[in-house]
């Protein structure tokens, strides 16, 4: 109930910012974008609720009372182990996002994603089902292995959560503030970058809350080569919003062309011309 509270509260603050101060103007209907970007959020709640019996908590709680995992194998200070559950927490997501470009398979599901012709805080909601519940079997798996104290996940999901509305925002950050602010979090201009059309782009900046792991790996990109205001969203191979509606984005990754978009398959920069 926090978690969702936070969640929620975070999501009205970015629909106001949004509609006061955007960042970009639309290329698409937003209020047909919303419709279905908030249909494959619903779909993605309910497989969860049905699917998943289960939380991220539960497990975490599970692991502390039967003393799993890696920080209940390890003595050190309690601080230090909040504060190294929570970061190696947001460095599984960072290499799970990673995944799911390098591997064919997982792309064809995280094109939903990053099919959306405009960014803003429902992009950051919007994930195929399956990858939803990937994702937290994966989260799982990571909880279970490290043993972090049940209050550090659930400071993890809620950054996670409140995080990935944020840096998908269409809002204006003064740029001063944006080149401190990214030092320690993502920014939407910072991630931004990762849905540009470009593939160069979109593979770079795959940090969702900390943006420590795209540097030191080598997959920081500062700024699009279009700049914010021209640079196009989504995917070369889908550039007509009629073949985005809601039926059409949950069959993509098994009806889908994929493109040239995945970390092993490096292809030539899409023509819009």
């Amino acid at each position: 109930m926090i978690r969702l509270g936070i969640a929620l509260s975070v999501l009205v603050f970015m629909v106001l910012w949004e509609s006061v101060a955007p960042r970009r103007r639309s290329s698409v209907s937003k209020g047909r974008r919303w419709l279905i970007n908030l249909s494959v959020i619903g779909v993605d709640t309910l497989l969860v609720l049905v699917l998943v019996p289960v939380t991220v908590m539960h497990v975490a709680i599970a692991a502390r009372t039967a003393q799993w995992g890696l920080f209940n194998q390890i003595t050190l200070p309690p601080g230090l182990v909040f504060f190294l559950a929570v970061l190696l927490l947001d460095l599984v997501i960072y290499l799970q996002h990673l995944m799911f470009h390098a591997v064919p398979l997982f792309w064809r599901l995280h094109m939903v994603h990053h099919a959306d012709l405009d960014i803003d805080t429902s992009t950051g909601l919007r994930f195929h089902p399956v990858e939803i519940v990937l994702s937290i079997g994966i989260k799982m798996g990571a909880v279970a292995a490290l043993g972090p104290p049940p209050a550090a996940v659930l400071l993890f999901e809620i950054l996670l959560n409140g995080t990935a509305m944020f840096n998908h925002g269409n809002v204006a950050l003064p740029q001063q503030l944006d080149r401190v602010l990214r030092l320690l979090l993502v920014t939407p201009d910072m991630h931004r970058v990762h849905h540009s059309v470009i593939i160069r782009e979109t593979n770079s900046n795959f940090g969702f809350s900390f943006p420590w792991w795209d540097r030191i790996f080598g997959t920081y990109r500062s700024q699009p080569s279009a700049g914010h205001t021209g640079m196009t969203i989504g995917l070369s191979q889908y550039r007509d919003p009629a073949r985005l509606g809601f039926v059409q984005l949950l069959l993509l990754p098994f009806s889908g062309n994929p493109g040239s978009y995945t970390l092993n398959r490096q292809g030539k920069e899409p023509n819009l011309k």
